[in-house]
């Protein structure tokens, strides 16, 4: 029997765009716009709006048999998140048809379901209600529930003081442990520790082995491969394929093993971001020896980012995560703190050659404010490939690790002796 059955669904959207009558905005105009919108100003009245139509999910047809562990896949964009908001009945399809057999328990965002005035044990009772879990139920597990999520000390706190970490512990150990009979799961496990989100797969893998069904998205290939018994490949609003797990990451990561160097946006009003900040420009420029055309492990790169910030008296920082292909964190750069106020920040950063192995990375970038609370945080801002190159060494195999460091070595025969 199937526990979700999902029949040619699409979801549309409308963005609105808010331009000068007489041409677009400038970016001066653009800050000055996003300003004015987070202190409530009204915009001028010599503003035309205009509205662009945006498919986020288009004819999007699958099957989830009961008991599958389904993994979604696909860049930023693909309409993975939208396809959960839709099957967790969050918001309703434009056209088509979704039909759900059982109980649904959803992980979308951090805080999905709280209220942030309640304690983390009202809140424990609230989650539970809303599953359709009886009284007697909830306290059954509740034990469980706080130690899991790790917060004994805090139970009686309002959830309005937790920290993200601590929402996702609380927010994954009710969804996990009142027993749903479909378990949805969005990247918001990304904002755990690793130790937490090794405890979260191994309780999805527990759920899953009582019979019950999981849908899972997550940038990390080696959590989805590790989990999931099936996958589908999402591309631009569009499912690509579905099937065996192992099959599906194989043709997501050979379609999307290409350079993409640059990624820029116009406007404020198209970027990537919120109403505190936007990104504007995320650029890998190689720094190519005399007829070299491609990355290879020799080449140092200069990071470059430029991105909108519209908060005052801000302490802002970028801080970047280096990706390997299957979502493990390689390492993490992060820039000096800067006293900020609206307008256009610029930043670089240069990785030398003989670091990194060859491969496909990601990176993914945050804008952090205080040190410490992420303003915004773009998965996959850019792809890059890097090469293989051996010169003089005669060994052709495949060099192991993500990093391929070249340090001064000596070796040398101190003494012969006779043989």
């Amino acid at each position: 029997m199937n526990a979700i059955q999902i029949e040619n669904i699409s979801k549309r959207y409308y963005i609105d765009h808010q331009r000068k009558n007489g041409g677009p905005s400038g970016l001066k105009e653009s800050l000055v716009n996003g300003v004015k919108s987070i202190f409530g100003s009204k915009s001028s009245e010599n503003t035309v709006s205009e509205k662009e139509e945006f498919w986020a999910l288009k004819d999007v047809s699958f099957d989830v048999a009961q008991g599958d562990r389904i993994g979604i896949v696909g860049h930023n964009g693909a309409g993975k998140s939208t396809m959960l908001k839709v099957l967790s009945r969050i918001t309703e399809p434009t056209t088509g048809r979704v039909t759900v057999r059982g109980r649904i328990a959803s992980l979308l965002e951090v805080g999905t379901g709280f209220h942030q005035e309640l304690t983390g044990r009202e809140n424990i009772f609230l989650n539970g209600a809303i599953l359709g879990m009886k009284q007697a139920e909830i306290k059954h597990h509740f034990d469980e529930i706080v130690a899991f999520a790790g917060i004994e000390k805090f139970l009686d706190t309002p959830v309005k003081r937790y920290s993200s970490g601590m929402f996702v512990r609380l927010g994954f150990a009710i969804a996990a442990h009142l027993e749903p009979e479909i378990l949805i799961i969005d990247e918001v496990l990304a904002v755990g520790d690793a130790e937490f989100q090794r405890k979260c797969l191994g309780k999805m893998k527990d759920v899953s082995d009582s019979g019950r069904t999981i849908l899972f998205v997550s940038h990390n290939l080696t959590a989805v491969q590790s989990l999931c018994n099936r996958a589908v490949f999402m591309n631009r609003g569009q499912m690509v394929a579905v099937g065996e797990t192992g099959q599906i990451i194989t043709d997501y990561m050979s379609k999307i093993n290409q350079t993409s160097l640059i990624r820029e946006w116009l406007t404020p009003e198209q970027a990537p971001g919120n109403d505190q900040v936007r990104i504007r420009k995320i650029e890998l420029i190689p720094q190519f020896e005399v007829g070299q055309t491609r990355i290879d492990v020799r080449t140092p790169v200069k990071l470059r980012f430029e991105f909108w910030n519209f908060v005052k008296n801000a302490k802002l920082n970028l801080s970047m995560h280096f990706n390997s292909m299957t979502g493990e964190t390689i390492f993490n750069l992060a820039s000096p703190q800067i006293e900020a106020n609206p307008g256009l920040i610029t930043g670089e950063v240069n990785l030398p050659g003989n670091f990194l192995n060859d491969g496909t990375y990601t990176i993914t970038m945050m804008i952090v404010k205080d040190a410490s609370t992420v303003l915004y945080h773009l998965q996959e801002s850019v792809m890059f490939e890097i090469d293989d190159y051996r010169g003089g060494v005669e060994w052709y195999g495949k060099w192991p690790g993500s990093v391929r460091p070249y340090f001064p070595f000596s070796i040398e025969q101190s003494e012969e002796v006779n043989v």
